[in-house]
């Protein structure tokens, strides 16, 4: 598994301008400008680990257990790059972020790539120097009410409490759908997720806002999860994604490619399972894909086989969904838009050719 290292760096220079939401005017004179960050792939490959920036704290998608094992999709994405990188899932530092600090933290090169469940946004794309690679997760935003409350719907929440961390999306969400509506409501803000949840659980709140994969794997940490229930009624659009530094073309290249072809590999019915076999395929995009045919890494700058590697260590995208969000999870979220596009989703991944 990955060490478990808390962030400790001194990264407060601009942790109150990167905020989820925030705008930030970049200028291009961020700390870590230059060479290194311009050549990140190289970093990375000279200190034989990838510097991993997630949130530590939300099952299914990061999360660290007590004896600092890390598990997660998100968790997961990053030992994806490792295995493609380095043939080791494991060749990974995790440090925990807030929502405050997450962008600095790539923006300064503390991380090397931040998969955090981050909803990927156009301020966020053109004004906080960041990069996103594919979505790995399509979500909506929610809101959570104890089920004796009689909450059914948007409408009912006039005049209630709704606890909100401060400086993500989620808040300017509520506030808008709120104000379309013309229902006005009480907001109580935390800037500490923890504390939010905290607070909802301790009744203090009547309601409690996220994105929906959030409060369902908050929901498994409350003292009686089945007394609480999460609206229908979707508030905004969160498609989540990993993020690098703007401005390296070679490393998003190794991101992005990284994950479509966690999708291409579901696609072309690749597993962990099968993978030996299928390196004797005669396929020919099946020998494209994992390399037995061609030189699709070399443009990348990695090995060959790198799609075989990630496949063999990590798995394809829907063995890493369900291993974390699927069925036999305490989360148990059906994939609905995440579901391949050959099967009425949205994942899908251009051509490996």
């Amino acid at each position: 598994m990955g060490k478990r290292r808390w962030w400790l760096s001194g990264v407060g220079v601009l942790v109150a301008l990167a905020g989820c939401g925030a705008e930030v005017d970049t200028g291009g004179s961020l700390p870590g400008a230059g060479s290194a960050q311009s050549a990140r792939l190289s970093v990375v490959q000279g200190r034989g680990e990838l510097v991993c920036g997630v949130s530590g704290e939300l099952p299914g998608f990061s999360f660290v257990n007590q004896d600092g094992e890390y598990s997660g999709l998100d968790v997961d994405i990053c030992r994806a790059i490792a295995a493609a990188m380095f043939d080791n899932p494991n060749a990974v530092e995790f440090r925990n972020l807030n929502a405050k600090e997450r962008f600095t933290a790539v923006q300064t090169g503390e991380v090397d790539i931040l998969s955090r469940n981050t909803t990927w946004s156009l301020s966020r794309d053109t004004s906080v120097g960041m990069e996103f690679a594919p979505v790995v997760f399509y979500d909506s935003q929610a809101i959570m009410v104890r089920k004796s409350s009689g909450i059914r719907k948007l409408a009912d929440l006039k005049d209630k409490s709704i606890c909100i961390q401060i400086g993500t999306t989620t808040e300017q969400n509520l506030t808008d759908q709120m104000r379309r509506r013309n229902i006005p409501f009480k907001p109580i803000v935390f800037e500490d997720v923890n504390t939010v949840f905290g607070t909802y659980g301790g009744g203090r709140c009547d309601g409690v806002t996220a994105d929906r994969s959030q409060l369902v794997s908050r929901r498994t940490k409350l003292p009686n999860p089945t007394e609480h229930i999460i609206l229908e009624e979707a508030l905004s659009k969160e498609p989540l994604a990993p993020a690098v530094r703007d401005g390296d073309s070679q490393w998003q290249d190794v991101v992005k490619w990284v994950v479509y072809a966690l999708i291409e590999a579901e696609e072309l019915d690749i597993t962990s399972k099968n993978v030996s076999q299928q390196l004797k395929s005669e396929d020919p995009r099946v020998k494209r894909f994992l390399g037995t045919e061609g030189d699709l890494g070399k443009g990348l700058g990695l090995p060959n086989d790198f799609a075989a590697r990630i496949i063999r260590h990590v798995g394809n995208y829907g063995e890493i969904y369900d291993r974390n969000l699927g069925s036999k999870t305490p989360l148990n979220l059906p994939r609905g838009q995440n579901q391949l596009w050959s099967q009425g989703g949205l994942m899908y991944a251009p051509p490996f050719r």
